[in-house]
């Protein structure tokens, strides 16, 4: 017997109901109805398959806006030092579309949005466009349905960790490129990476080293290989803030320095050197 083919309505239906959305509610810390978080969570690519139903992208207009005035009264607040020009760049990072899906990623959203076939197929649970959208459509219902001050609260307990860490370049985000160009000053040889991921496939946990001149400096985790590579780059960016870090990376590994001895990577652990430049600074 041929399998009924369902209306757009049963498909949505269906396929919102077949994912269990309360730890995505629990990460958020607010309720939202069930009719605000299927609409924030459908993406165009869901609605256009299936009959042209609503999709998200309305709430996404709305959210980068209340993202943009939350992230920016809290730094003109917590920055009171700072002129216009550094504050604004720190904005247009934290709000970038690599900020957003940073958030998107930590709180597994991806595991939650409404995507059609084609968008599936290339993987865009884990493209950051489709994560950074979302982000910002998630904020916009949560503004509709509980005001300005809920959903302030709800930004800045997300993206808190990147206001307190902002930079006056506004490339907090991009650890890689900072790191590449505080080497540059110091006439040190561009920084390598090497990863490794443990945990089963769904859930997998991803570890980094950041070596310069064969010294690992700086380490970090995430949940890909690029967030664990940002975080030890910032890392080895915090270390080289030591004198005696930078004079001990200042030779190659093997070369004997007086009074510190850098840690280098583990024997056993498998060495992928990331050949390619640093990440782009911002993704507006």
């Amino acid at each position: 017997m041929k399998k009924k083919r369902l209306s757009g309505q049963e498909a949505l239906d269906a396929a919102f109901g077949a994912i269990n959305h309360r730890p995505l509610l629990d990460k958020l810390g607010v309720e939202i109805s069930e009719e605000g978080l299927r609409l924030a969570l459908t993406h165009r690519s869901f609605a256009n398959e299936n009959g042209m139903l609503p999709n998200n992208e309305r709430l996404e207009f709305l959210g980068d806006a209340v993202l943009g005035l939350s992230v920016a009264t809290q730094l003109y607040a917590q920055y009171p030092s700072s002129p216009e020009s550094e504050i604004s760049k720190m904005r247009a990072g934290i709000v970038s579309r690599y900020g957003c899906a940073d958030i998107a990623r930590d709180i597994r959203l991806g595991d939650h949005i409404l995507l059609g076939k084609g968008e599936l197929a290339t993987g865009g649970r884990r493209k950051e466009s489709i994560l950074a959208d979302t982000t910002e459509a998630i904020l916009g219902v949560i503004y509709r349905e509980h005001g300005f001050e809920v959903a302030r609260e709800v930004i800045l307990r997300l993206f808190g960790h990147k206001i307190d860490t902002a930079t006056a370049k506004g490339r907090h985000e991009d650890w890689k490129t900072v790191l590449q160009e505080r080497l540059a000053e110091l006439k040190l040889p561009m920084a390598t990476y090497s990863s490794t991921s443990t945990g089963p496939e769904h859930e997998l946990v991803f570890s980094a080293h950041a070596a310069v001149n064969g010294h690992a400096v700086g380490s970090g985790t995430g949940q890909n290989k690029k967030i664990a590579e940002q975080e030890a780059a910032h890392q080895a960016y915090l270390a080289l803030a030591d004198p005696q870090v930078r004079a001990a990376v200042s030779v190659a590994e093997g070369s004997a320095v007086e009074g510190l001895a850098v840690e280098a990577p583990a024997e056993d652990s498998p060495e992928i050197v990331d050949s390619t430049p640093p990440d782009d600074a911002a993704h507006a």
